[in-house]
């Protein structure tokens, strides 16, 4: 009988019910009170009679002993009719609450998880059916973390094990006097140990739980290109900012491949910074061959290259801009492409402030 009352459905219909029998008790109390017939009318002094024909009867007299006083101006049915509407809001606003409250942790459990896998878990409170979305939550989570963990020992392994065969090859591959036949085999032995390499570090970055500090992102971008350009390479930038609340780790990866992919495709790269009220807007500009519109997305999905000037000659696996976008939303951001004015592709990284 405890267990059957220590649920969400017990606790709604026990505070309805008791609101309802409240209500009903001092609506019966009223009318026991006030609602009996009043006694007869005593007629007026003759003084009196002139002003009944103008108005209603008037009586100044005291109630006689035993009568029931009259119901006060304030005192009709209006006042058990209030006093039921209260109580029936109040009811309805604590079933909407106690409905409300274990569905609003388990969205903002959720949203934690997303984030961070490795978030704490729910607290197991409230009744019966939230403590059992508690517990599956916390179940589902840790199953999560387990699989990731046993996908990434697989992952580790298959490289591990591929690794050794493919470092073979490269040796005969040394060996074969056709030039065009050595330059095929060992630019395909160089896709495949890229593509193992990509793979792995797709997979290490979206394990790391990293937490949310302030940065200084106009620092980050400026060191960046100060490396590119002792590298020789041409990347410039413009625009200031404050520093935000973000995770540095993730935000240098995902600059780090966009400018790495414009000085593939482009050769070049410029940075803009625009800080806005709620956000910090960086793109990230090439002047290159650029990407048509209907395949902006595309180019997100892992492994995923482009034919024509966007090909395995130029060096990249497919899996600069899926862990760019990762990184991205593991911020609480997000990424996207536009066309360049005169041609080009243009990367735009949104940070929220909040």
């Amino acid at each position: 009988m405890i267990r059957a009352a220590d649920t969400l459905f017990a606790r709604l219909f026990g505070g309805a019910l008791a609101a309802i029998v409240l209500a009903h008790l001092l609506a019966f109390a009223w009318f026991t009170y006030y609602g009996q017939q009043p006694p007869p009318r005593h007629e007026p002094p003759p003084h009196f009679q002139a002003q009944e024909a103008h108005g209603p009867p008037f009586d100044h007299r005291p109630p006689a002993p035993g009568e029931r006083p009259r119901p006060p101006l304030l005192g009709g049915p209006i006042v058990p009719l209030v006093f039921q509407l209260i109580t029936l809001v109040v009811a309805a606003w604590y079933g909407a609450k106690a409905l409300a409250n274990p569905v609003q942790r388990l969205s903002e459990a959720a949203e934690r998880l997303s984030e961070n896998l490795d978030s704490p878990p729910l607290t197991i409170t409230g009744p019966r059916e939230a403590r059992q979305a508690a517990q599956t939550f916390n179940l589902m989570q840790q199953k999560i973390r387990d699989q990731l963990q046993q996908r990434g020992r697989m992952l580790a392994a298959v490289s591990h094990d591929l690794r050794t065969p493919l470092a073979r090859l490269k040796l005969r591959v040394e060996q074969i006097d056709d030039t065009r036949l050595h330059d095929q085999m060992s630019q395909d032995l160089n896709d495949m140990i890229g593509m193992i390499d990509a793979t792995l570090s797709y997979f290490n970055q979206n394990r790391q739980s990293e937490a949310m500090q302030q940065f200084d992102v106009q620092a980050l971008i400026e060191s960046l290109a100060e490396n590119a350009q002792d590298n020789g390479d041409d990347v410039t930038y413009q625009g200031i900012c404050r520093p935000l609340k973000t995770q540095p780790m993730a935000l240098r990866s995902c600059l780090h491949n966009l400018i790495d992919n414009a000085l593939r495709y482009a050769g070049s790269a410029h940075v803009d910074i625009l800080e806005e009220a709620e956000q910090v807007r960086i793109a990230v500009i090439d002047h290159g061959p650029g990407i048509t519109a209907h395949f902006h997305e595309a180019v997100f999905e892992p492994f995923y290259r482009l034919e024509g000037s966007r090909n395995r000659n130029s060096g990249g696996v497919g899996m600069g801009m899926t862990i760019a976008r990762d990184a991205a939303r593991r911020m609480g951001g997000d990424l996207k492409l536009a066309e360049t004015p005169g041609g080009g592709l243009t990367a735009i990284l949104h940070l929220p402030r909040a």
